[in-house]
């Protein structure tokens, strides 16, 4: 290749060089072409139709071949030409933004489509253009039409037909708009009306030379999330980091709206259950598509996990084929959600060492030999499914889960044998997972284990009696730590003490703390406290085991734990919700004390509202909690036990209770 010289290869018709000068109008003064002028394997086999699936480079195959043979620099297509993927060791350098991306009709005597008599003789290249006249004209005889845009305006012009199909872009570029008789209203291919230029992959000055013509720089990504099951406690970060980086989301049924309300981002319902499209798939791909050429960063997101019993590969597929970036975020998928909200192992080591993912509706039903099933999407098919596997030889008495919204707080569990589903088709709620094999036999001994609504804004790990069911009340957001940071940092250095009153208040502390430099070691000089054993544990991860951690683990409690030490200056980081009780009880007995408000307590914005028939105790753990909880329920029942944390929150509890009902409840100090 000579230095500032390219060769440039084309097929040798009018509307291929024109699209050729096209391109290289665009380049620098200071290079210069030579251009190669060749038939490709399609422009020499007009007898093969293109209604007919013929071979996907059958207009690229040896203006490829030239380019890896080092025989020609670059070749110049139009861009819904291109095979995808290309061959090995060739890229697209550069595709140029599209003229008019429509089809239009040619007719003799510029008749309307609509006035083309019974029968007409109209022809088209493209199956796509065939399917969508068809619709608005089944009356017409289709046929397939080959040879360059002059020669099939001749067939018309000869009488040999009545009308053709065009695309609008190839007769702007030739120059004969004059010959339109109508812009039709069809679906065109993406690229229609787009050049795209390729060569060697490995071709460092094609591609600097050609990258400030390249459109795609100012495309956006597509990413495909996995939200999970429903439950927004269960998308990973990863999910959530790009949900928060995204111009537009489109969203499917199983997507808890009122969790994406949140982050204020364009929001698009996408949804498709059975029975029930809003949305066609090859309309969301288009969707997916322009708004990533507008330069928008696209969120996908999906129920489960994208890449099963989705349509993940049709839209990677698809985007990829159109010169979109595709990043895929995995998420838990339901039957891995259903095996931690129930108990069940998918594989046991003495009874199930497989299991296998089915799709569970439509006619043919798939009977792996695995030894625990879990079928998607069976709610409907379930007596199908059922006598399927006792026809492949499945015991009858094989135990079955059917589950209803996995991992919600409206979770329902049904259990069932396959004689039993086999017998008539039963009626589930939809969204449902069916989870077949011995291993359900381990949950039926402890599912009328108690359940217990657990309150609080994070679920501990060390929660082990019962099983529970959780749907925070609280959700603890960050201030801005450029509004307290000078206040924080200029009180440090005067005072004594330095009061946690909650695992929360350690952390964003330390956010803020940590912006200055500094790190613990710059605190030696105040003794520090902690509310309780959990708060001190989180104090414990900033390198710092607390001083004073009263023996009652509340308010009350770190009081009576301040009359033991000496009067001084007392700091207390807490939320915008604390109570004035510490406070004030501080000050009562000698204590100058000063607060920061240094996080929020508010009510998450999709709280889920629990069937409390399935619940014999809940859990509050904070005033605020108890508050909130009242205010969603209306009232306490009185068949339940309520677990306490604190003093404070017992007082809030009756304050409330007794409010609404002559009756007391049992309630137990957590």
């Amino acid at each position: 290749m000579e230095p500032g010289k390219i060769r440039v290869i084309s097929r040798k018709s009018r509307l291929a060089l024109l699209q050729v000068e096209e391109i290289l109008s665009l380049l620098p003064p200071h290079i210069t072409t030579e251009k190669i002028e060749i038939s490709s394997w399609g422009d020499s086999h007009k007898e093969v139709s293109l209604l007919e699936n013929p071979p996907a480079d059958i207009f690229t195959r040896e203006l490829d071949e030239a380019i890896l043979n080092n025989r020609a620099d670059i070749a110049i297509h139009s861009a819904k030409d291109l095979p995808f993927p290309l061959p090995q060791g060739l890229t697209v350098v550069a595709v140029t933004g599209g003229l008019t991306g429509s089809d239009s009709l040619v007719s003799r005597n510029h008749i309307l489509l609509d006035k083309l008599p019974e029968g007409a003789r109209i022809r088209t290249s493209s199956p796509t253009r065939k399917k969508e006249l068809l619709k608005l004209r089944p009356g017409l005889q289709v046929v397939s039409i080959r040879g360059t845009i002059e020669e099939r305006l001749a067939l018309v012009d000869n009488h040999t037909i009545d009308a053709l199909i065009v695309a609008t872009c190839a007769l702007e570029r030739l120059g004969l708009q004059d010959r339109i008789t109508q812009i039709l209203p069809f679906e065109t291919h993406p690229l229609q009306g787009h050049l795209a230029v390729t060569a060697q992959e490995d071709n460092k000055f094609i591609k600097e030379l050609f990258a400030p013509l390249d459109s795609r720089r100012q495309y956006g990504q597509v990413t495909l999330v996995g939200f999970g099951p429903g439950n927004p406690d269960l998308l990973t970060l990863a999910g959530e980091k790009a949900i928060k980086q995204a111009d537009i989301i489109f969203y499917d049924d199983l997507i808890e709206k009122n969790y994406l309300l949140s982050f204020e981002k364009e929001l698009v319902y996408v949804g498709k259950r059975s029975g029930r499209h809003h949305v066609e798939q090859d309309t969301i791909n288009r969707m997916l598509l322009e708004s990533a050429r507008h330069g928008k960063q696209v969120v996908r997101l999906k129920g489960g996990d994208p890449m099963i019993f989705a349509h993940a590969a049709e839209e990677i597929s698809f985007l990829e084929s159109n010169f979109i970036q595709v990043q895929v975020i995995p998420g838990i998928t339901t039957a891995s959600a259903l095996a931690a909200s129930t108990g069940i192992s998918l594989t046991h080591r003495d009874i199930a060492s497989s299991v296998a993912f089915v799709l569970g509706h439509g006619e043919k039903v798939q009977t792996p030999t695995a030894d625990t099933l879990v079928y998607y999407m069976g709610a409907r098919n379930n007596r199908h499914i059922a006598n399927e596997l006792i026809t492949a030889g499945r015991a009858p008495q094989t135990p079955v889960l059917l589950v209803h919204n996995v991992s919600a707080a409206n979770q329902q569990e049904f259990y069932s044998t396959l004689e039993e589903l086999s017998r008539e088709e039963k009626q589930f709620p939809t969204p449902l997972i069916i989870l077949i094999g011995e291993v359900v036999k381990k949950r039926l001994s402890i599912k009328n284990k108690k359940k217990i609504l657990y309150t609080g804004s994070v679920f501990p790990e060390h929660k082990l009696r019962g099983d529970y069911i959780h749907t925070p009340l609280i959700q603890i957001d960050e201030v801005d730590p450029k509004s307290v940071l000078p206040e924080l940092t200029g009180s440090l250095s005067s005072m004594n003490y330095l009061l946690f009153t909650s695992r929360y208040a350690v952390r964003y502390f330390f956010r803020i703390f940590h912006k200055t430099g500094k790190d613990s070691r710059a605190l030696h000089h105040l003794k520090i406290a902690a509310i309780g054993k959990t708060t001190a544990q989180e104090l414990f991860k900033y390198g710092i085991n607390a001083d004073i951690i009263p023996t009652q683990e509340d308010s009350y409690g770190v009081i009576e734990a301040f009359k033991k030490e000496i009067p001084g200056k007392i700091l207390i980081p807490r939320s915008d919700k604390a109570l004035s009780i510490i406070p004030e009880g501080l000050q009562k007995i000698g204590y100058t004390v000063k607060t920061i408000t240094i996080y929020r307590n508010t009510q998450p914005p999709y709280v889920t509202k629990v069937d409390l028939k399935k619940v014999s105790a809940i859990e509050l753990t904070s005033p605020s909690g108890v508050k909130r909880f009242h205010k969603l329920y209306g009232s306490f029942p009185e068949d339940k036990e309520y677990i306490l944390k604190g003093a404070i929150t017992q007082q809030a509890f009756n304050q409330l209770q007794t409010i609404n009902s002559d009756e007391t409840v049992q309630t137990i100090q957590a």
